[in-house]
């Protein structure tokens, strides 16, 4: 079948935004193809610094023959109907057949070339194409990332031929901008233009020109005893700067280096997207960097290294600037002006929020280990960098900086630790932090960020999560979950929201209908001035002390079942199931440490026999209650009387009932959930003796009374352990 090789030749496109150009052609083509009947092999994308190339296999000749038939209105419908019928069909009425009273229509559609399908597609596909930002030039109406030069579109060995906007399709395409020829030359297929590529010195694939970059980097570096400093991030970035890519080794002057590193990598990643050198001997960075060019020049690239080292020089003096000037500043400066720096509108200034923090860690210190006084000295330093200069220069340095400026200062350094990591984690790969001053600063500092935008109302929905509040939650439950925090969520929560609550209306900040609504006889004494929005609250006001213990409350519900969703999604990316988190969180444990042993030990137990067998008599054991409920009042929860015990299978239930239950408490109050389940797993044969031997729906009315109350008990010793009707499966 022939082959469809299309490419869009067009000035640079920005690096940031090669993948997902390279991943909207690959859906918009595949999609359209697919749609018009077109079947396909395989479809390749790649993405340069100048070129979109599509290459899909497989594709036939045309679209496949269409037969179809349309159920129209009745014969005896209004012939309006039927002429609405026969627009759609554009058919006439002797055309259609009559069967059991209905008109139906036979359609046959002949099949399309395919090229002239791969035509309308391409040109729906240019001009619809989701750039993030696009231009428009010339006189034409169309819009590109950049000026589009050239459209080639080959499918088998012919043109397909169509005409955007005064760029005509074609089989002529252009190398290297510097190191090839120049000149334009035709391509038949996609090895034939890869080939062709390669000799006119471009490199088609990112993930090749990535691994040339990688390895020409390494190279250049261990031919003068040095390592370079991978990254990521910056790799993918320059892989499409440069269609050639050449990595050559610079000098810089060494008296940057007593610069902290992060400032002198950030510096050359973020504004040169140069590599950093580190010297294996001393494992600290060199003199040194690495560009990678545009090109092959012929004194080994010497002249290009030597220009780019001046203009890093440039920038690091000022990274120098920032530095000097923000030794000379100091902290108190920068906590002052923290004041005039809002964090949010409803939420107050950057200092206000820092004070929170502050009030937080010294709460928090005692359940890590860490001394309060030293967690709320370094909450009160943690955002204080956030006015310095090098922090303005470089925002990717908050905390970081600050951690230097403390050591500087002559600060401890558990303390500069704590706000140099406070951020931490700041994503699913980033390390916890487990010096307990830093957890504990580092939770404060994520607790109030989720608090204060739940008091508000800004909770994430959707897709969409503003405040990164998806990311605080994870990195709370990392820093517990990793640190053995036992921390009760609900009770810090509940003291929090009732605090900001507060907050909220003594500044004005909070509406007063929501605070008034339902309470407004019961209030004491409230001064209300409309034209502000402001309101005063006394402390003597009964109905609103109620009302603010009340939403606090609530809100941190809502905050609690927030964590929830992050935990299983936590879980779940461990290979963990989400229905146990929800059967251990409905019994109220805000716990986390607690909450993840209880559902470790709740996995284990059900991948047993015993387990699933146990979690089946549940399930048969709550239908039977739930069945009898509909019917009527349970019998009141209480004893047993033995006496009315007429079977022996439901008295040997009845007393493993009464000892798992002892048996469960204890381990349950051990924190022992292993030895929790084990007690249960006792009750699978006198569960499954008691449902094959005893009738519970006796018509004896104190049988029934007494088999539907150990019904119940079993439910109830079960449900100790986790709520098992949220259990799926």
């Amino acid at each position: 079948m022939p082959q469809l090789l299309l490419e869009l030749f067009s000035e640079e496109i920005p690096a940031r935004m090669q993948a997902g150009a390279a991943r909207d052609l690959h859906r918009l083509m595949t999609e359209r193809l697919s749609a018009a009947g077109l079947a396909f092999e395989q479809a390749r994308v790649f993405a340069g610094p100048r070129r979109l190339t599509l290459v899909i296999d497989g594709l036939p000749e045309a679209t496949p023959d269409l037969s179809e038939e349309l159920k129209g209105p009745r014969t005896s419908a209004p012939d309006q109907a039927l002429e609405g019928f026969l627009r759609k069909t554009g058919l006439t009425r002797e055309q259609l057949t009559e069967r059991d009273g209905v008109w139906f229509a036979e359609i046959n559609r002949a099949g399309r070339p395919a090229a002239q399908v791969i035509a309308e597609a391409v040109d729906q596909t240019v001009r619809a194409f989701p750039w993030p930002k696009s231009m428009r030039w010339g006189s034409g109406t169309l819009r590109w990332v950049r000026p589009l030069k050239r459209i080639v579109c080959v499918f088998g060995s012919e043109v397909v031929a169509f005409d955007i906007d005064g760029i005509a399709s074609g089989d002529e395409t252009q190398g290297h901008r510097f190191l090839g020829s120049g000149q334009p030359f035709a391509v038949r297929d996609f090895d034939d233009y890869r080939h062709k590529l390669e000799v006119e010195r471009v490199i088609l694939d990112a993930a090749q020109r990535k691994a040339r970059i990688l390895e020409g980097a390494r190279a250049v570096c261990a031919a003068k005893g040095l390592e370079l400093v991978e990254d990521e991030g910056l790799l993918e970035e320059v892989a499409g700067l440069a269609e050639w890519p050449t990595p050559i080794l610079g000098a810089m002057d060494p008296q940057f280096l007593d610069l902290p590193p992060e400032v002198v990598r950030l510096s050359m990643k973020t504004h040169q997207k140069y590599f950093a050198v580190r010297d294996p001997l001393n494992d600290r960075l060199a003199p040194h960097f690495v560009v990678v060019a545009n090109v092959e020049a012929s004194d080994g690239g010497m002249a290009l290294a030597a220009g780019n080292a001046r203009v890093l020089s440039a920038r690091l003096n000022d990274a120098r600037f920032f530095w000097d000037e923000d030794l000379k500043t100091g902290f108190d400066a920068w906590l002052k002006k923290l004041e005039g720096v809002t964090f949010h509108a409803k939420l107050g200034t950057m200092a206000e929020r820092v004070e929170r923090i502050a009030a937080l860690a010294r709460e928090i210190a005692p359940l890590v280990g860490a001394d309060p006084d030293q967690a709320e000295q370094a909450a009160r330093l943690a955002k204080a960098d956030l006015a310095s200069g090098m922090v303005g220069e470089f925002p990717e340095l908050q905390g970081i900086m600050g951690g230097y400026y403390l050591r500087a200062a002559g600060s401890a350094d558990a303390i500069a630790d704590a706000v140099r990591d406070h951020y931490k984690p700041q994503g699913p790969n980033d390390q916890v932090p487990t010096a307990p001053l830093t957890v504990a600063v580092a939770l404060a500092d994520k607790l109030d960020t989720l608090v204060g935008f739940f008091a508000i109302d800004e909770k994430p929905t959707g897709s969409k999560d503003p405040f990164a509040l998806r990311r605080a939650a994870l990195g709370v439950i990392r820093l517990v979950l990793e640190n053995g925090v036992r921390a009760p969520l609900r009770a810090v929560f509940t003291l929090r929201f009732e605090t900001i609550i507060r907050q909220l209306h003594q500044q004005g900040r909070a509406p007063l209908e929501a605070a008034v609504e339902g309470l407004r006889p019961s209030i004491g004494e409230v001064q209300a001035d409309q034209a502000q929005r402001a309101v005063t609250w006394t402390d003597r006001s009964e109905g609103f002390a109620v009302w603010v213990l009340g939403e606090a409350d609530e809100k941190a519900r809502d905050l609690l079942a927030f964590f929830a969703d992050r935990l299983k999604v936590l879980l779940r990316d461990q290979g963990k199931r989400h229905d146990l988190v929800d059967a251990v969180f409905a019994l109220g444990d805000d716990d986390l440490v607690r909450i993840v042993r209880r559902v470790e030990a709740l996995e284990a137990f059900l991948a047993t026999d015993d387990g699933a067998n146990l979690l089946a008599g549940y399930r048969r054991a709550a239908n039977i209650l739930k069945a009898e409920a509909k019917k009527g009042p349970l019998p009141e929860a209480g004893a047993i009387d033995l006496a009315a015990l007429t079977l022996d299978d439901e008295r040997a239930l009845a007393v493993s009932v009464a000892q798992a239950r002892t048996d469960v408490d204890a381990a349950l109050h051990a924190e022992d959930f292993a030895g929790a389940m084990a007690s249960l797993a006792r009750l699978r044969a006198p569960v499954d003796a008691f449902f094959e031997g005893v009738l519970v729906n006796s018509d004896i009315a104190s049988e029934r009374e007494n088999r539907l109350r150990l019904l119940m008990q079993v439910r109830d010793v079960m449900g100790r352990v986790a709520d098992f009707s949220q259990i799926g499966g």
